[in-house]
């Protein structure tokens, strides 16, 4: 079988990550992919990887509310995009085309595509209309969906008449957890892109309060803004000059996660939006990293607040928090060795890639 993958970013987010994850399931179950996605990281990596990678034109729109001219732009291009989806579908002749971004949706609704599809749901919709619009589009297209978490599955479930699958994201980790028992300052970090919905102004705001109460505690901020959003870009300098008066590293972007984590005594989620299912935090868990977290979107479901990480509501919990554990090596000990084991029963790559071809198979069985 030929699977057909359209995605409608070309820089590498948690959503475009797991589309390479799931690749080489693809491959070892004897089935042949081509990914269509805007020019850039993602196609690169996907042919990199043997596999083909055709241009399609998405955007680029400005993140999280579109404004009036993003909404007309989008209405102007998707029928180009519908004919560019047909006549992908006619060269490739695809037995199953999977949807891995919803702007997609309208136009490949347009297209009327014949093969069966699985609309993977990283995240929900916020505006009113646009959600409108992409339910309409599933509906026709009688997709199947996977959510990544309930709170994503829940926002997707009213436009579809199949039960919508759930699937957590899985992770690769390091072969040996981080060992917590060392003598060294705590080093606490924040990994992700620098946009204001990541929160790493909550971030500075929590290690100011750590620092004051644990002088000799440092921080990193591992990630940069992305080039494309210049938005994000004057909010890194914002970070950045928050940053002067504590001891504070920055990074900038590395692709090597696990050599960040390996460092940390502790990391701090604080995201500012209902994030669904952040991979750092299972990238964390992983290496044995304990993790704290603001009780957004689907992270509750991600973390036994308590067991396998802490849960809390602000900068200043957030602190709290991070202070006691880092004053009680057992107990920090004990939730990074409850957190790699959770990782080693539910979120591995391995487990992940096994359920998401499970799901292929059903949607064209």
């Amino acid at each position: 079988m030929n699977v057909l993958l359209l995605d409608q970013f070309s820089e590498l987010g948690g959503a475009q990550r797991m589309l390479l994850d799931l690749l080489p399931a693809i491959s070892d179950r004897g089935w042949t992919a081509a990914l269509a996605a805007p020019p850039g990281e993602l196609c690169d990596r996907t042919r990199a990887l043997g596999f083909c990678a055709v241009p399609i034109l998405c955007g680029p729109y400005s993140s999280g509310r579109k404004s009036a001219p993003d909404l007309w732009r989008f209405a102007f291009e998707t029928p180009r995009m519908a004919r560019r989806i047909r006549e992908l579908a006619a060269q490739f002749n695809p037995g199953l085309v999977y949807i891995n971004g919803p702007r997609l949706l309208p136009a490949a609704a347009l297209a009327r595509l014949t093969p069966p599809v699985l609309f993977h749901a990283h995240i929900g919709v916020s505006q009113t209309p646009a959600r409108r619009l992409a339910g309409e589009a599933l509906r026709r297209l009688d997709a199947d969906v996977v959510a990544v978490c309930r709170s994503v599955s829940e926002a997707w479930q009213p436009f579809v008449r199949k039960p919508v699958s759930v699937i957590y994201n899985g992770v690769a980790g390091p072969k040996a957890a981080v060992n917590h028992n060392a003598a060294r300052p705590p080093l606490i970090g924040c990994i992700g892109r620098i946009s204001p919905e990541k929160g790493q102004r909550a971030f500075l705001d929590a290690a100011a309060r750590i620092h004051a109460a644990l002088p000799e505690s440092r921080f990193v901020i591992a990630g940069s803004a992305l080039f494309s959003d210049s938005a994000a870009q004057a909010y890194e300098r914002e970070v950045r000059d928050a940053a002067t008066a504590l001891p504070v590293e920055f990074t900038g972007w590395t692709d090597d996660i696990d050599s960040v984590l390996a460092r940390l005594h502790l990391l701090l989620v604080p995201s500012m939006w209902d994030e669904p299912n952040p991979r750092v935090i299972l990238e964390a868990f992983a290496a044995g990293v304990p993790v704290i977290a603001f009780r957004r979107g689907g992270i509750p479901e991600m973390i036994q607040h308590g067991e396998t990480g802490l849960l809390c509501d602000n900068p200043r919990e957030m602190a709290e928090q991070a202070i006691e554990l880092l004053r009680d090596r057992g107990r920090l000990c004990a939730i990074a060795q409850a957190a790699r084991e959770n990782w080693q029963c539910q979120f591995t790559r391995e487990h992940w890639q096994q359920q998401m071809i499970a799901a292929l198979e059903r949607v064209v069985a």
